[in-house]
This record gives structure tokens, C-alpha cells and sequence, in this order.
């Protein structure tokens, strides 16, 4: 059976211009593969928790004490896009690293066939680079662009020595993000024979 693909559309929130990314991933992945996909495209690092909120649920990394906070986070490894789709639900949040707080809006745009031969999940098309990992939020992402635009910046040393090199805000490096996905395909892949060897071996 030809798996069903939802077309994924990623916005971060409250910037201008928008920087965004699509990418297609089988409605049987969960939750915490598209926060892995997210991770991936936006070329963040994974270091931080992450949560999806969904109508008055929140999907996470599920911690024991949970409840003694305001809302409880359940497992998102345990939720399928597939079955938000069936809920009707397309439009949801997911936010990322608590303390700089990226909050992305997460629209699922289409379901269609998977193409035969195409590895998912994958990356389609976006704009504008993501912020770097702990740069302060969406005020130090601004300082962070300021000085990275103009040679004659005074922070504009300090910040490329703790960036690494100088930031083009229109790159996203397309070549890295695919190759990102693609392990994340592969690993994928690995799992789903590594499943059917098991079901092979028990009938």
C-alpha cells in the first residue's frame, strides 16, 4: 500500500520577513519525527525540550512530574499525523527552547500519494535563515542581524567569533538541510525493515 504524504508548511512566529519551511513527511510518522524534521530544516541543534500544542493537548517529552505543572504533556512519540488529520485538525503550534521560546505555526497543506522512489520525510522549499541556537530570542535574534549586517558594527567581531562565521539571512542552506533529512529518512527506512524482519520471524 502507497503510504499517504502530508505536505507540512513551518513558520516561526512574529518575523518579518517570514522564514518558513515545507516539507513532506508519511502520516504515519509521529509527532516527535516532525519535531526531529523541524529540528532538521531549521538547522537548530536539538539541545532544548520542545512542545506541540494542539487544541488543549500538548504533545512533548512526557516527564513524571508533569502534572505538577499547569498543563500535562503526553508522549509525542505516541501521536500520529495521520490521526490529527483524521481529527480535522491541520493547523496547530509547536514551540521550541523554552528560554528564547520559538514559536512556529505548523499548517498541514496537503495529503497526497507518496511518489515511488522518493525517501520521507523531505524537505521541499523555504526562506530566510532560522536563528542560531540560545542567540537571546526573537530580540537577540534582531541585535544578532543588526551587527552581522554592518562591517562596522562594534559587536560585529564578537558575534561572528561566537556565531563561527558571518550570517547571510537569505541562505538556508538547502545542501545541509537535505542531507539532515535524508539520515532522518534513512533511519526511518531502518526501522521499518527492522519491523518487518520481526513480523517475519514471529509468523
Amino acid at each position: 500500500m502507497t503510504d499517504q504524504i502530508a505536505r507540512i508548511r513551518i513558520t516561526l512566529e512574529d518575523m518579518k520577513p517570514a522564514i518558513w519551511r515545507r516539507v513532506e513527511l508519511p502520516v504515519t510518522n509521529s509527532l516527535k519525527t516532525l519535531h526531529l524534521a523541524i529540528q532538521a530544516c531549521m538547522l537548530f541543534e536539538n539541545y532544548h525540550l520542545f512542545r506541540f500544542d494542539v487544541g488543549d493537548a500538548a504533545y512533548g517529552i512526557r516527564f513524571d512530574d508533569d502534572d505538577a505543572f499547569m498543563v500535562r504533556t503526553r508522549d509525542a512519540a505516541n501521536m500520529r499525523i495521520g490521526k490529527l488529520v483524521e481529527r480535522g485538525i491541520t493547523s496547530f503550534t509547536y514551540t521550541y527552547d523554552f528560554g528564547d521560546n520559538w514559536r512556529h505555526r505548523i499548517e498541514i497543506e496537503e495529503i497526497t500519494p507518496a511518489i515511488p522512489g522518493i525517501d520521507y520525510p523531505r524537505f521541499v522549499d523555504g526562506e530566510r535563515r532560522a536563528p542560531p541556537e540560545d542567540v537571546g530570542g526573537t530580540p537577540g535574534f534582531e541585535e544578532f542581524l543588526e551587527a552581522m549586517s554592518k562591517p562596522r558594527h562594534p559587536e560585529r567581531k564578537s558575534m561572528i567569533e561566537w556565531y563561527g562565521r558571518p550570517f547571510d539571512p537569505a541562505d538556508i542552506s538547502p545542501d545541509e538541510i537535505s542531507a539532515r533529512m535524508a539520515k532522518l529518512a534513512k533511519r526511518r527506512a531502518q526501522g521499518k525493515a527492522a519491523y518487518a524482519d520481526a513480523k517475519s520471524r514471529d509468523s
